[in-house]
């Protein structure tokens, strides 16, 4: 199975301070994994490094996207190969209506717009739609409108930052609706979905969205990776505390390797 996104020994650095170690990733066409972690781990960054911003400099190792070495583009580049990115904490954006967002990112399918105005409906987004860009929306509607814009823009490989955080349970069921939808089936072909990472700290989103991976993060590197419902049973029950554990016998067993 070709992957969609391939990560290898990728170390990053923001302003000369190292923030990803070593990191080693791979999520295959059609999956939607999960990344965990606690707050300062590396999520972010991970996902910030593979959008391309500039701020974020590889160091050392590759970003792969279906094949194609993408570490040098930029993030306009990235951009047009079809990722896309949902933010946790977008900015509010003075003159620009999300109507205009949306009008943009399906500009040339006329065909569509009976289906964006029953995406719009579906995630409740109407009253927003001439109001600028996040402007006076709680969380949950920001999220809610990051995501329609995902759901319109039809990316080939979607990341979303902990689309959980500060959502009460009514509006992360409809969130976790929007999501499902985001990574549905491909009518023409059954058995393959949309291709995504849903960066998550509690994990609660998992109770929503099927993932079939979870990776677990741990300053900057990866601690382990495994089924997504062991790992949240693990993370709810006991926090991160046993995951600290794994990065250290993980890290022991490479200096012994090295050795």
């Amino acid at each position: 199975m070709i992957n969609s996104i391939e990560i290898r020994r990728l170390s990053v650095e923001v302003d000369g301070q190292q923030i990803l170690r070593d990191v080693n990733v791979a999520i295959p066409n059609g999956e939607v994994h999960a990344l965990l972690g606690p707050n300062g781990s590396g999520k972010t960054s991970l996902m910030m490094t593979i959008m391309g911003f500039p701020e974020y400099r590889v160091t050392e190792g590759q970003i792969l996207f279906d094949g194609q070495d993408i570490t040098p583009l930029n993030l306009t580049e990235r951009a047009r190969l079809g990722i896309a990115v949902s933010h946790q904490r977008p900015p509010t954006i003075a003159g620009v209506k999300l109507r205009q967002i949306i009008d943009y990112v399906a500009a040339g399918a006329p065909q569509r717009d009976n289906e964006i105005g029953a995406l719009v409906k579906a995630s409740h987004m109407e009253l927003f739609l001439d109001r600028d860009i996040n402007a006076g929306l709680s969380g949950g509607e920001i999220k809610r409108s990051e995501l329609l814009q995902l759901l319109v823009a039809r990316p080939r490989f979607a990341m979303m930052d902990e689309p959980d955080s500060g959502v009460d349970l009514d509006a992360l069921g409809l969130l976790g609706e929007m999501i499902n939808a985001l990574f549905a089936r491909d009518p023409a072909h059954p058995a393959k979905r949309n291709t995504g990472l849903i960066i998550t700290h509690t994990g609660q989103i998992l109770k929503y969205v099927h993932a079939d991976k979870a990776h677990v993060m741990m300053e900057g590197r990866i601690a382990c990776s495994a089924n997504p419902h062991l790992v949240f049973e693990t993370v709810s029950e006991s926090g991160y505390a046993k995951c600290v554990d794994c990065l250290r016998e993980k890290e022991e067993h490479s200096e012994n390797d090295a050795q």
